[in-house]
């Protein structure tokens, strides 16, 4: 085996005079003037819903809480992120600035698993209507999870130094982690280091989802509760150099994380090593026009799949490898035309290259050759936008923007096991074609905003935004069930096949927002968000009908696992976010009182066949009732979750029950220690995730009849959670 790009990672050390730790406090969600969006940052929180972050493993979690946003399952780091019905690469995803891509046929080493949650110190969600200069290649929204930016002493002050240090347990799959930071800084220069580590045993329903037994042949015992393949292990490790002047910053950051393991109960493989080394220089100034940015940044990963423990091992495993190299830059201008109106301009580039084999195993069928599922893949992209922004009066606003992108991607030949026809067939097919594509986007935004009163606040925006498939939608070549089961990021447990005559899907967007409040905005608010989205080119699955997906069958199977081809076709959302604070009053004795409430609702509908949209949130609501006294806060939240009857008939996807959920969290903070106790799940309740797919995390699963079908991946059960950080 050779791999035509040299791709490296060796491990750089961390290094700082003292390692000190960091826990997220409790974030708060506050929404940007004249943008669609929201911004977390590291304070109480005023609007949304508390939650405490010191317990989260998971980055994408921190997001949950959010108008029109929700996770689905994957690995206990790598959740992947659902924005008003569309999903994974159809959301643009930067992590400190860096447009990361998941290099797996599965996802599973998401964009938002390279940044622990105790690192995060803002996150920025785009939703329904994005800025062009916050866009590009995607049609969802865009989310910008940031690190904890540098912090320099006052000028002519002596340096400044911090650190924390926090740990955290969970009683339900007996996790636990523990994170620590340091700083040091002058009024010129900012260091800035830290480390992150978290694991986790497998979790367990509120009750028995399936026979006890061994997870599989010569495998250990697994309760009827204990959700398979669940169990991870994970370290992140940052650190940041900033040089700092009166109208300038410089900053260079460094990001290692090592994965040993990562079980995922909706796959039919688990992560078994996942290495990944970051490099991010980055510039702001400012001058007498405006404000000038620059970013460079390479990503290298080398990413690992097998049998885990709760599976069938085949005799010498089922290793399949990755690599891949991200490199991108990005420059921009924001130019202050006069004291109301500023113009955006910018430019990006990011290349992308990609190797995914699987080794040979033993003899027959699946030897002796490499099997190349994607070799040397390239996806390019480089984009232009151009943004006015007039702030017409004291009450409106108006932003106006055009990008325009354009993304090539190719694939080099590939190779199946051996030369038999079960193999050789799809990969001559494949090696003949024309796989070179070239895609231009036109991208447009528009969106007003209006201070109709003291206590109504309207906004409303127009947009079309355009994506181009990946490369997992494009290249994966094999027919053969075993091959298209391996080749799936979306949890739903049948095969996939890529279609490298996909065009790119464009979405037109109108969302209208109505927010009413109290005039100083201190006592009660309601914001009604309402939304529509056309999809043309929408990439969805249709029935493999070849003879060695299945034929006939596998196109008429209605109880089963399914083989899948992507296919251009129509689709249709709409939807609405709701959500709303009251203060409750304040005493001596009993504190102040606030309640809180979010509720979403989303129809996704594929229009060409009337069948519905995968990856679609049921009606859902939650409630948080706090109080906060002295040192103390106390939140009681409530979390009910509509039945899902609107399936993705195509992929045979499962109908999940309603429920309805409590939790109790309290937290204690004085000077530099802080505590949080949580009870989740109090009355233990069963329940089925809706977004979590199909159950695959025990047994044989490498056939589409090797496993039960009919059990989705059920949610956690009660869980007591602790989390302790000190400040110094």
């Amino acid at each position: 085996m050779h791999l035509r790009l040299a791709l490296t990672h060796e491990a750089w050390p961390l290094t700082a005079g003292a390692l000190l730790a960091i826990v997220m406090p409790t974030l708060q969600a506050q929404e940007v003037a004249g943008l669609p969006s929201v911004v977390i940052t590291g304070n109480r929180p005023e609007r949304g819903l508390p939650r405490q972050r010191t317990f989260e493993s998971d980055s994408a979690r921190l997001l949950a809480d959010q108008p029109g946003v929700n996770v689905y399952e994957a690995g206990g780091v790598s959740s992947l992120p659902v924005m008003r019905g569309l999903a994974d690469d159809r959301i643009r995803v930067q992590v400190d600035g860096m447009d990361l891509m998941a290099s797996c046929p599965n996802h599973m080493n998401s964009p938002l698993s390279y940044i622990d949650a105790s690192q995060v110190g803002q996150i920025r969600v785009y939703a329904g209507i994005t800025p062009v200069s916050a866009g590009g290649d995607s049609i969802a929204g865009t989310i910008q999870m940031d690190s904890v930016a540098p912090h320099f002493a006052a000028e002519g002050e002596a340096p400044i130094s911090s650190g924390r240090i926090a740990s955290h347990a969970r009683s339900n799959g007996q996790a636990w982690g523990t994170n620590l930071r340091g700083d040091w800084a002058s009024s010129t220069l900012a260091l800035s280091a830290g480390t992150a580590y978290t694991r986790s045993k497998n979790y367990r329903a509120g009750a028995d989802f399936k026979p006890a037994g061994p997870a599989a042949q010569g495998q250990a015992w697994l309760d009827g509760n204990e959700v398979g393949s669940t169990a991870f292990q994970a370290r992140n490790d940052d650190a940041s150099l900033a040089l700092h002047t009166e109208a300038h910053l410089i900053q260079l950051q460094l990001g290692r994380q090592h994965i040993p393991f990562e079980l995922y109960p909706n796959q039919r493989m688990d992560m078994t090593g996942n290495d990944s080394t970051q490099v991010n220089l980055r510039y702001s100034g400012q001058y007498d026009w405006g404000e000038l940015k620059a970013r460079a940044y390479q990503q290298q990963v080398r990413h690992r799949m097998d049998m885990g423990e709760n599976r069938a091992t085949y005799g010498t495993g089922m290793p399949m490898d990755t690599r891949s190299l991200t490199q991108g830059g990005s420059v921009s201008a924001d130019i202050d035309l006069n004291p109301t109106q500023t113009m955006r301009l910018g430019a990006e580039g990011q290349g992308y290259w990609l190797y995914d084999w699987w080794a040979p195993v033993g003899i027959g069928m699946m030897a002796p050759n490499t099997f190349w599922n994607i070799d040397y893949g390239t996806r390019n992209r480089i984009g232009v936008y151009g943004e006015w922004e007039n702030r017409w009066s004291a009450d409106g606003t108006l932003l106006l923007g055009l990008r325009h992108d354009r993304v090539t991607a190719n694939a080099g030949p590939v190779q199946g096991y051996n030369a038999t026809s079960i193999w050789a067939d799809d990969a001559a097919a494949f090696n003949a074609r024309d796989r070179q594509r070239s895609n231009p986007h036109w991208d447009l935004s528009a969106l007003a905003t209006w201070k109709a009163s003291s206590n109504l606040a309207l906004e409303g925006g127009l947009a079309r935004k355009t994506r181009s498939p990946n490369l997992y939608e494009l290249y994966p070549w094999s027919t053969q069930p075993m091959a298209t089961l391996m080749n799936n990021f979306v949890g739903d447990g049948n095969g996939y096949i890529g279609n490298p005559d996909l065009r790119p899907e464009v979405a037109h967007t109108l969302s209208l927002s109505a927010d009413w409040h109290d005039a100083p905005q201190q006592v009660w608010s309601l914001k009604l968000t309402g939304y529509t989205t056309q999809v043309s080119d929408y990439i969805d699955a249709v029935r493999c009908a070849s003879p060695m997906c299945g034929g006939a069958a596998n196109v008429q199977t209605r109880n089963g696992f399914v083989n899948l081809s992507y296919l251009n076709q129509s689709a249709r959302l709409q939807g609405f976010d709701l959500s709303a604070r009251r203060q409750l009053g304040q005493s001596t004795d009993w504190g102040s009182f606030s309640l809180n409430a979010l509720t979403s609702y989303v129809d996704g509908v594929n229009t060409t066949t009337g069948d519905h949209l995968y990856h679609q949130m049921p009606l859902n609501l939650k409630l948080a009732l706090t109080e906060s006294l002295a040192a103390w806060t106390h939140t009681a939240e409530y979390r009910a979750v509509a039945a899902k009857t609107a399936v993705s008939q195509v992929r045979n996807e499962l109908p999940t029950p309603g429920y309805a959920l409590l939790s109790l969290r309290s937290s204690f903070e004085r000077q530099q220690l802080r505590l949080d106790l949580t009870l989740d799940n109090v009355f233990n309740r069963a329940y089925d995730l809706p977004l979590g797919g199909a159950y695959a995390g025990q047994g044989a699963s490498m056939s589409t009849t090797s496993l039960p079908w009919g059990i989705t991946v059920p949610g956690r059960g009660r869980s007591i959670d602790v989390a302790l950080s000190y400040r110094l």
